[in-house]
C-alpha cells in the first residue's frame, strides 16, 4: 500500500470569475511534485486549500492520511510553507522573527535553524526589509525546515531569483529528500526547474488538472509532432492534442511517441517534448 503525503479527491472552489473544478491528484511520501501552469491557472488556490487558508466547496484533502479540516492544527505543525514573496514584519531582525516563530512548533530545532542560516549566509542581525529577494526566500525556507516539517509547500519560490540563487535553492530541496519522510509541493511556471528536481508533475490550466504524471514518463513518452496539415488527419488525430497550425505546417502534442510514429507518414518529424512544450501546447488546446 502506497504511503501518501498528500491526496486531493475531487476538490472544487468557486470565486466570482474563477473556479477550481474537480481537482484530484496524489503525492507519495518522499517525493517532489511540481505544480505548473500559467499565472492565474489555480496553483496558488490549490496550495491555499491544502493549508486551509481558504475553505473548499467540495471534495476532500488528506495530509499523511488525515483530513486537513478535522486535524488542522496537527497538520499545520507538520507543514512548512514558503510564499512566493515571504511576508514578515519588515522592521524586525531575522533573529527576532525566528524567536517569535519557534514557540508555535513543538519540534522546533534551533541547532538546525542555526545550521541552515549559516549555509545560506543569512545575517541574523539585519532587518527583514534589508534582505534581497533570494535571501528572503532562503530565510523562509530555513524557518520551514527548522521545525521538522514533513511536507513543504512552496508557491513560486524561484520567481525573480537570479540563476545562482535558484540553483542553490533547488539543490537544497533535493537534499531535503535524503530523508525519505519528507515531501515537497513546488508551484512554479519555470518548467526547467522541474526538469531538474521534480519526481511528479501536475499541470493546472483554468482551474482544471490537465495531467498529473511522473516526470520521467512525460519526458520519455510525450513528443511534439511536426508535419503538414494533411499528415495529421485520419487515424493519427486520435493520438494528438493541442494542434497548432502555422504558415508552414502544424505541430501537435502526443503522449505516445511510438504509436504516433507507427501511423504517421515518413516525412513527419517527431521530437521529444520538454515540459515547456507540453504546457504550451496543452494550454493552447484549452483556449
Amino acid at each position: 500500500m502506497t504511503d501518501f503525503a498528500l491526496q486531493l479527491d475531487h476538490v472544487s472552489k468557486a470565486y466570482k470569475g474563477f473556479a477550481l473544478r474537480d481537482v484530484s491528484f496524489e503525492l507519495p511520501r518522499g517525493y517532489i511534485m511540481g505544480l505548473i501552469g500559467a499565472n492565474g491557472a489555480g496553483k496558488t488556490t490549490i496550495i491555499k486549500l491544502i493549508m486551509n487558508l481558504i475553505r473548499r466547496d467540495s471534495g476532500r484533502i488528506t495530509v499523511f492520511g488525515k483530513d486537513n479540516l478535522q486535524h488542522e492544527v496537527e497538520i499545520k505543525r507538520d507543514i512548512g510553507f514558503v510564499y512566493d514573496v515571504p511576508r514578515f514584519y519588515d522592521d524586525a531582525k531575522l533573529r527576532d522573527i525566528a524567536r517569535a516563530v519557534a514557540p508555535f512548533y513543538p519540534k522546533w530545532n534551533q541547532t538546525r535553524f542555526d545550521s541552515l542560516v549559516g549555509e545560506f549566509g543569512l545575517p541574523l542581525r539585519k532587518k527583514f526589509k534589508m534582505l534581497s529577494s533570494g535571501m528572503k526566500t532562503q530565510f523562509a525556507l530555513s524557518l520551514a525546515l527548522s521545525h521538522d516539517a514533513d511536507l513543504i509547500l512552496m508557491d513560486e519560490p524561484t520567481s525573480g531569483l537570479d540563476p545562482i540563487v535558484r540553483r542553490e535553492l533547488l539543490d537544497k530541496l533535493r537534499d531535503i529528500l535524503q530523508d525519505e519522510r519528507k515531501s515537497i509541493i513546488f508551484s512554479t511556471h519555470i518548467t526547467s526547474d522541474l526538469e531538474r528536481i521534480a519526481d511528479f508533475v501536475t499541470c493546472v490550466n483554468e482551474g482544471q488538472i490537465l495531467f498529473s504524471s511522473p516526470r520521467d514518463e512525460i519526458l520519455e513518452r510525450w513528443g511534439v509532432v511536426k508535419a503538414d496539415r494533411e499528415a495529421l488527419r485520419g487515424e493519427v488525430e486520435l493520438l494528438l492534442r493541442g494542434v497548432r497550425h502555422g504558415e508552414y505546417g502544424c505541430e501537435a502534442l502526443t503522449d505516445d511517441i511510438e504509436a504516433a510514429r507507427a501511423v504517421l507518414p515518413s516525412e513527419a518529424v517527431i521530437e521529444k517534448a520538454s515540459l515547456d512544450d507540453v504546457v504550451v501546447l496543452l494550454q493552447s488546446e484549452k483556449r
